[in-house]
């Protein structure tokens, strides 16, 4: 009779402690998921995954003997740039450059330096051209802003189009930089509708998690048919990371630049059309301002 009363006890205790479990939560600590120092690559909502694997690739002999003569003829030009001075110029000439012009459209190769895209990308209904003038000497961006979300439970907000220029590249696909360390201002040369944009620049970064900041400023068109020089101090650039100002801001660095990129998202629905004549950079003597914006100290003076 007593090992009766043992047993039921044992199992009404064990019955109890089963039942708390299931109504309590779990006294052990769940493991929260940290921030991933390696992020992985950005994918739009909507966009479906790539499931292709690395190692199925497209093999061309022919091709691969036009890449080995494309990539050894620009060896043999790095070499003799390097000979000459710095980015193939003389000494001399370089330092006393005042004033570069970066990209200029004066015919259809000049377009292919250039890559567009819009909210297309999302499932929006946002469209962007760019195409040269009659005369061959300035380049139409323009289309049709439509700032409709598209309709996959996921995406909020649309509405955006966006011109980007390519990452320049060496010999045998390796990144090259504009270094416009020399300089303090980007020229540009511009005839819009009135409509305001943001200019985007990508520099170089050291850590992965850093690949989509951007230094990013305003660009006010006034309108009409007259032509307007606008000239920005890189000094005006502040970051920011997939579209959100970052607190902690930085310098530009100006000898690792690889894109500019420029951005329309007004949320004003309608045609859009900005037309371009030459970016450049130039050396103003008259600005003297390092940085616009607050510089935090790691460690402040006590």
């Amino acid at each position: 009779r007593l090992v009766c009363k043992l047993t039921n006890k044992s199992l009404k205790s064990a019955r109890c402690a089963h039942h708390h479990q299931l109504l309590l939560p779990s006294s052990i600590p769940l493991t929260v998921s940290r921030r991933a120092l390696i992020q992985g690559e950005y994918r739009r909502p909507g966009q479906p995954k790539e499931d292709k694997p690395p190692w199925k690739i497209n093999f061309d002999f022919s091709k691969g003997l036009e890449g080995i003569k494309k990539h050894f003829t620009l060896l043999k030009q790095e070499f003799s740039d390097r000979w000459v001075g710095p980015e193939g110029k003389p000494l001399l000439e370089h330092m006393l450059e005042q004033n570069r012009v970066i990209w200029e459209f004066r015919g259809p190769e000049s377009l292919e330096q250039w890559t567009l895209s819009s909210d297309q990308e999302i499932g929006g209904q946002s469209e962007v051209y760019l195409k040269l003038s009659k005369n061959n000497n300035t380049c139409f961006l323009y289309g049709t802003l439509n700032s409709t979300p598209p309709r996959d439970g996921e995406t909020r907000y649309s509405g955006y189009c966006t011109m980007r220029s390519k990452q320049p590249l060496a010999s045998f696909d390796r990144k090259k930089h504009h270094d416009w360390s020399s300089f303090n201002t980007l020229h540009l040369r511009v005839r819009g509708d009135g409509r305001p944009w943001m200019i985007n620049i990508a520099t170089e970064t050291y850590f992965s998690h850093q690949k989509d900041d951007l230094y990013n400023y305003f660009l006010y068109t006034r309108g009409g048919p007259y032509w307007q020089d606008v000239k920005i101090p890189f000094s005006k650039f502040f970051v920011s990371h997939r579209g959100r100002i970052q607190d902690n801001q930085y310098v530009l660095w100006l000898d690792k630049i690889n894109t500019i990129g420029f951005t329309l998202g007004d949320k004003v629905d309608g045609p859009f059309q900005l037309e371009i004549d030459f970016i450049g950079v130039c050396k103003d003597y008259a600005h003297t301002e390092e940085f616009a914006y607050e510089l935090y100290k790691r460690n402040p003076e006590v």
